[in-house]
């Protein structure tokens, strides 16, 4: 499937501020089912942008905007053309717990087998763990079971955004029962690496499909969970549209949670009040592409963030921490 992408993200600021620097994980990745066609940025204001590999191997872009500005625009337009991962097996043998336990996964797979930041054991998550009965779902295979816990996430929580932020912890959602894909990713992370599976945050998009039962914003970024599993190794899992991933997936980056893999984040120097917007578009693309895999510097329109003190002229008072785009 040939998708083409259009993420624009735009900060508003109150009053101009003095200097902005931001981080963006926005191309999408290059993988054995995820062929990169093109990527271009565009920023206004003009600004000169680097890139750098993280930790995980995600591309990660990074550009300074020094001079006085009232808004802040980032337009990522990307080709992709996905294939599907194929017929996957209906079940494991149930030898693939012990080959989860093994030192080669632990090694392997630390990163994403330890709780961290949004993925987190609490009470209400325990409480939830045993409404739903979920360790008895460890008596059957683990593919089995992660099928399993995907569809009773799907079914224990409404799908609604607003209901949390970027920021909010897993306890919010699971009081409330409804929530966006970030709040439902993080939960079945933090149940699986409970059970000592390694799995990690995926972000994304979906390309979305009402008549199939998404019920995930098609107009914002998405997120899901990969699993990792000696046998297949990475499996993808959607819990917010009951659905392994597939064609219409289209992987960003990868890390524990999604503090690892914002779609923005920077700082900026300036007293004033800022406001963020994000528009995501994923449609089909009408013929074969064939842009090269640079990077491009153009003119766009947008922007958000935060404030605090005021008369701030030291630098460490005066930087302030951009808004963050919740993935739904």
């Amino acid at each position: 499937m040939l998708l083409e992408i259009r993420h624009v993200t735009q900060y508003h600021y109150e009053r101009p501020v003095r200097e902005s620097l931001m981080e963006l994980w926005m191309q999408p990745q290059k993988t054995a089912r995820q062929r990169l066609v093109s990527f271009e940025l565009d920023i206004n204001p003009a600004a000169q942008v680097f890139s750098y590999a993280d930790s995980f191997g995600n591309a990660v872009y990074h550009f300074d905007v020094p001079q006085p500005h009232d808004k802040l625009t980032i337009v990522a337009r990307s080709a992709v053309e996905t294939e599907s991962p194929g017929e996957r097996p209906n079940a494991l043998d149930m030898g693939e717990w012990d080959r989860l336990r093994s030192e080669f996964v632990r090694g392997e797979c630390f990163d994403f087998l330890r709780m961290h930041g949004f993925v987190e054991t609490t009470e209400a998550l325990s409480a939830f763990a045993n409404e739903h009965n979920l360790d008895d779902l460890r008596r059957k295979d683990p593919l089995t079971a992660m099928r399993a816990l995907s569809e009773i996430i799907y079914q224990a929580f409404e799908y609604q955004p607003g209901v949390t932020d970027a920021d909010s912890p897993i306890d919010l959602a699971l009081s409330a029962g409804r929530g966006v894909c970030q709040d439902f990713a993080h939960i079945m992370l933090a149940i699986c690496r409970s059970w000592n599976i390694p799995a990690r945050y995926v972000s994304g998009y979906l390309f979305t499909d009402r008549e199939a039962g998404d019920r995930s914003d098609p107009d914002a970024t998405h997120a899901w969970v990969e699993v990792f599993l000696p046998s297949l190794r990475w499996v993808g899992f959607d819990p917010t549209n009951n659905m392994m991933t597939g064609e219409r997936h289209v992987a960003v980056a990868v890390g524990r949670d999604y503090a690892d893999v914002t779609p923005s984040r920077g700082v900026y120097k300036g007293d004033s009040d800022s406001e963020l917007a994000v528009g995501v578009s994923v449609r089909r693309a009408r013929a074969a592409l064939a842009e090269p895999e640079f990077l491009r510097m153009a003119r766009p329109n947008f922007a958000g963030g935060r404030r605090r003190p005021e008369n701030a002229d030291a630098l460490r008072q005066d930087v302030h921490q951009q808004q963050q785009q919740q993935q739904q």
